[in-house]
């Protein structure tokens, strides 16, 4: 049975419980996390719709409910039943099995297949799924596929319902319910049983405190040590997605303690017995030997670490074949010059000669220094000498860029890689390299420590790699902190390009982008004075300056609406408009957060036409409509899609339960269950933008969000546009992030191994 609690907003309470039996006839709202829903069901004798809310596992239309629970007086919405429990029985009669089938339950079947369905069947429809669905193929448009299709829908339908009914009890919600199946099929309650925690590690969305609070209900001891190695390696992995290669061993006990509830005499005896059984790494790393301190590694980040860091070395001591003078690449230059090309500065030169000159070499700058130009100079002399040379970056965004300012294709590291979802593994790699004798990483402060190993591994060791990125910007959103590492180990060569070139100062973007570096306040100049400055500042007003028509709204909220007004109105009359401008900001929660602005910018954008009855796939409070901007967040190896490809919703089929994105010229099609894989895109988080470069940028820096405000997200904000960004904040929030650089040091040891020129790896 299912548990609810009273809502707070309701008035009037009955004393005494009821029974109210109905037939649901329309979900208004349904929150996956915690259940709650709001629904409209059919009573008998009753001449409106009764409005129901309470905590539902799955709600689905034409279900008969039997509910208890109490009538009240809401303030608002007026009479409606409070449900304290529920139970659920198939619908009898035609009616409620057509809305039954035709509400999309059951993949293969719409509403216009239902009906035809009941037309043929009556109320023995549902026997006939049951027991003989070959009768099926008499209904018009059913053939053999969807009958299988069909069947298979309704196996799965009924032991979902099974695996929520038992997961309900343990507090578990209907969304992971279907994760929890689709993973591990009739086995799934099974599997929770045996090892609660696996569902951790195993489906995305399901954290520790999930599979915690489901192995408390089935008996696992707050002490246990099964229940302390889960929570360790949740700490471990916290921790990775925060950019950490390892947590120092005081640091990971008193955090795992906390998540545990215990005291740290409970977590050693754990800790001994993981590094015993090679659950985890360890390794003494200290900056002097006086303060050595225990690293603790998930095994697979310590591998990674000193392979790369091996990679590396070795490289780095290889002579590059066969060798060039730098009178030769000066001769060339000037030669180049000659030839109409653009006369390079003496750090643009020397980063063409140290990139053609060794094995590995990095180049780094901000904007309008000529990395670009630099960039595109070191590609064509490695092909004058004939080289074979890959172009690549961590993202999609990124390489379309790379590719744009280079005419030559560029490729993502997952693409170029060729990941082969069947064995869960690159098809390049160190058994089968790539052919290739030079490569160009572009925007290596993206690139974290896994994928910068399994790229170094799968390029030959006779070819040369020059390492591209911009080491003022936000760090990689996985783990490590490549590039600072590279330039901190003091081992790698690299240029710095630190001239501003003319035709660039010109640009306010630019100016302000320098000023934000040096920790100098920027330019703000309000649209008044626009004429002839491409980086303008839109003020939110404070409580005190705000139009007394405004005083109930806070400064945030009236932000998002300068937000949404920006983009509807400003932006379109300036000439830009879809994908050529983006909404950034630095948080995803708050009232001018990313969730937020995605709410207010699709109705704004691609509001939902009534008239039109146009598809939308609700789930809880999120909702996608086909025309909706999307970016996938996760890595998806089967679809090829990968963590910031940004899309566009072109279909949604509630049949078939599938929808379809575009991504460049494809359209991928993801199962209902995935849509958690994906957010929309209308604005994302600065984190999110890294590597791309839009015309326009509408730049948030408020300061409710002042947890987040530092000086290399605002300076990454900015130097995402091209030709015009619109700053929408206040002055105290900007003043505040340009001080702040006091960026949150990652625990990684790669600059110091490569300092040391590790060649094995160590301890443990």
């Amino acid at each position: 049975m299912a548990e609810y609690r009273t809502n707070p907003d309701s008035l009037n309470v009955s004393p005494s419980p009821q029974t109210v039996t109905g037939i649901l006839e329309r979900v208004t709202y349904h929150n996956e996390e915690n259940g709650y829903t709001v629904g409209r069901i059919a009573v008998e004798g009753a001449n409106d719709l009764v409005t129901v809310t309470g905590s539902f596992t799955n709600p689905v239309v034409g279900e008969l409910l039997v509910c208890e629970g109490r009538w009240v007086a809401h303030r608002e919405y007026g009479r409606q039943f409070t449900i304290d429990r529920y139970t659920t029985a198939r619908p009898a009669t035609s009616y409620a099995i057509e809305k039954y089938l035709g509400s999309g339950l059951i993949r293969g079947v719409g509403p216009v297949m239902a009906r035809r369905m009941v037309e043929m069947f009556q109320t023995e429809t549902l026997d006939v799924i049951d027991h003989d669905p070959e009768k099926l193929l008499r209904v018009e448009g059913i053939g053999a596929k969807r009958v299988a299709m069909i069947r298979k829908a309704w196996h799965e339908q009924r032991e979902i319902r099974n695996v929520m009914i038992y997961l309900q009890d343990k507090g578990v919600s209907s969304t992971f319910a279907v994760k929890i199946y689709k993973r591990y099929g009739d086995n799934s309650i099974q599997v929770v049983e045996e090892d609660p925690y696996r569902l951790a590690a195993d489906i995305r969305g399901i954290g520790f405190k999930t599979a915690d609070k489901i192995a408390q209900q089935i008996g696992i001891e707050v002490d246990s040590p099964r229940r302390i190695e889960a929570g360790l390696l949740y700490t471990l992995s916290e921790a990775t997605d925060s950019g950490h290669m390892f947590l120092p061993e005081k640091e990971l006990s008193d955090a795992a303690c906390e998540i545990l509830g215990v005291e740290p005499v409970a977590i050693e005896p754990v800790l001994t017995e993981m590094v015993a059984g090679e659950k985890v790494k360890t390794e003494q790393v200290g900056i002097t030997p006086e303060k050595p301190v225990l690293a603790i590694y998930h095994p697979a980040l310590y591998f990674t670490e000193v392979a790369l860091a091996r990679d590396i070395t070795r490289r780095n001591g290889l002579p590059v074949m066969p060798q060039i003078s730098t009178a030769k690449v000066e001769q060339w230059l000037a030669m180049l010059s000659e030839q109409g090309g653009a006369e390079l500065s003496d750090e643009q030169k020397q980063a063409v000669a140290g990139s053609l000159g060794n094995t590995l070499y990095v180049l780094t700058g901000g904007p309008g220094t000529g990395k670009t130009l630099t960039t595109n100079t070191i590609v064509r002399a490695f092909e004058a000498r004939k080289r074979r040379v890959l172009l690549v970056s961590p993202t999609g965004r990124a390489a379309k860029r790379l590719s744009e300012v280079t005419g030559r294709e560029a490729q993502t590291i997952h693409r170029l890689l060729k990941f082969d979802p069947a064995s869960r593994e690159f098809f390049y790699n160190a058994a089968n390299q790539l052919d290739c004798d030079a490569v160009i990483v572009d925007e290596v402060s993206m690139l974290d420590c896994v994928l910068a190993n399994s790229l170094l591994r799968a390029i030959p060791d006779n070819a040369q790699i020059v390492f591209v990125g911009d080491s003022d910007q936000l760090p990689s959103v996985g783990a490590g902190n490549v590039l600072s590492d590279l330039l901190d180990s003091g081992v790698i060569l690299s240029t710095e390009l630190t001239r501003v070139f003319r035709q660039a100062e010109s640009s306010l973007i630019v100016t302000n982008a320098h000023r934000i570096r040096n920790g100098v306040s920027p330019l703000l100049i309000p649209p008044a004075q626009r004429a002839g400055n491409n980086c303008i500042f839109v003020e939110i007003e404070d409580s005190q300056s705000a139009d007394l028509a405004d005083e109930d709204q806070s400064s945030s909220e009236r932000g998002a609406l300068k937000v949404v007004n920006l983009v509807r109105k400003t932006l379109p009359a300036l000439g830009f408009n879809g994908e050529s401008a983006q909404v950034l900001s630095p948080m995803h929660r708050g009232a001018i957060g990313v969730g937020r602005l995605n709410e207010l910018l699709q109705d704004s954008l691609n509001p939902n036409d009534p008239r039109k009855d146009t598809p939308e796939l609700i789930r809880g409070s999120r909702r996608f409509r086909v025309g909706d901007r999307v970016i996938q967040i996760v890595n998806n190896y089967d679809k090829s899609i990968f963590n910031g490809d940004i899309g566009t919703i072109r279909s949604i089929n509630h049949a078939d339960q599938i929808f379809g994105v575009q991504f460049g010229d494809n359209v991928v099609p993801y199962d209902f269950a995935d849509y958690d894989e994906l957010q929309l895109a209308y604005a994302i988080s600065v984190h999110k933008s890294q590597g791309s470069e839009y015309r326009a940028v509408v730049l948030v820096i408020h300061s409710s969000q002042y947890m987040m405000l530092q000086r290399n997200l605002l300076y990454t904000g900015l130097t995402r546009a091209r030709e015009l960004c619109i700053i929408v904040g206040d002055r105290r929030a900007i003043a505040r992030a340009v001080r702040n650089n006091k960026t949150v040091r990652r625990h990684t040891w790669l600059a110091a191994r490569v300092k040391q020129g590790v060649t094995s790896p160590k301890g443990g």
